[in-house]
């Protein structure tokens, strides 16, 4: 479990997390590059980041995969653990390569994780082992239309601010990957090493030349198969303690001009429409950040006046613990 508290950090872990975040070069020696704009050379690069991630400050370091863009799927999902058993729950979904995050949330539904898969039909497989290995019914809400995705934390629980480490709507379709993709997936998707050559080194554990992996690991960015390279923060490490995920009922009519009203917003990193449920009447769902609750609170004041009369109830369900994240898995 990744504890919700934020800790003290250094002005040169401070700039390394507010500037690799994404952009990291694909080149023969990357660290060397990031490395020149921090003052520092290489190896103090790579000792710092395995520092911050041994301190679980940073959860990954690498490429951040867009699952669906190569045929998979990837889909929230809650369940309502009993408090008696929640941690039993919680290391039974967490078990699972295919989940890939895991929060509990205040809300009856107190435990939501996202499942990612190689193929869609590997959702309903994943949901219904994790409802025979818990007893529990598990409630899924895949993504019917992504408005945004863009978030660059910045140290010390300030506003999330825009700029490289965004991600816009793709229309074009998937692309499943070759052999050959999945297997550079695989081998790098819970990290890139911490060597001066990390690309060779991919290289020679596939048996290719390190030329062929910059050159796959470029097309799969220009593709949206890689949404970033860089470094995943531990929100709640960096000093944003409120992670509060606002969800709305909005009149279907009007739901996609709501989405694209709140995904425009500065406030929100994620935002989607999604399935309503029995007994769960929301469809729109936002995600925002910061330092602590009421901050979060009036920001999702905000984006409920946006919303005018389309909006017939809203809730926010903030969340307490980070249970997993280790991004995805094929």
């Amino acid at each position: 479990m990744l504890e919700p508290h934020a800790q003290t950090l250094n002005p040169l872990d401070q700039a390394i997390i507010d500037r690799l975040q994404g952009g990291f070069p694909l080149c023969a020696y990357p660290y060397d590059e990031a490395a020149a704009p921090l003052g520092i050379d290489a190896d103090t690069l790579m000792a710092q980041l395995d520092a911050l991630l041994a301190r679980r400050v940073l959860t990954r370091f690498g490429p951040m995969f867009q699952v669906e863009r190569m045929g998979g799927a990837f889909v929230l999902a809650a369940l309502a653990a009993p408090e008696a058993r929640f941690a039993e729950v919680a290391e039974q979904v967490n078990a699972l390569p295919e989940v890939a995050h895991n929060y509990r949330r205040e809300h009856t539904l107190n435990m939501w994780f996202v499942l990612a898969t190689a193929h869609p039909d590997g959702i309903d497989a994943a949901r219904q082992r994790i409802e025979a290995a818990t007893g529990l019914t598990v409630r899924l809400f895949p993504k019917l239309r992504e408005y945004y995705v863009g978030m660059r934390f910045t140290v010390g629980g300030r506003a999330p601010v825009g700029g490289e480490v965004i991600h816009r709507p793709s229309h074009a379709p998937a692309a499943p990957l070759s052999a050959a993709d999945t297997a550079l997936v695989r081998a790098c998707q819970a990290g890139l090493p911490r060597c001066r050559r990390p690309y060779q080194a991919l290289a020679d554990s596939l048996g290719w030349q390190e030329a062929q992996v910059i050159e796959r690991l470029q097309h799969m960015l220009a593709h949206g198969i890689i949404r970033r390279i860089g470094a995943a923060p531990n929100h709640y490490a960096i000093g944003y303690s409120a992670n509060g995920m606002a969800v709305f009922d909005i009149d279907d009519a009007h739901i996609d001009a709501c989405g694209e009203r709140l995904g425009a917003l500065a406030q929100v990193s994620h935002c989607y429409h999604r399935p309503r449920q029995p007994g769960w009447p929301y469809n729109l769902f936002a995600m925002c950040h910061g330092d602590h609750r009421d901050a979060v609170r009036a920001d999702i004041a905000l984006l409920r006046e946006q919303l005018g009369s389309a909006c017939r109830g809203h809730d926010v369900l903030f969340s307490t613990a980070m249970l997993k994240k280790s991004g995805v898995r094929i």
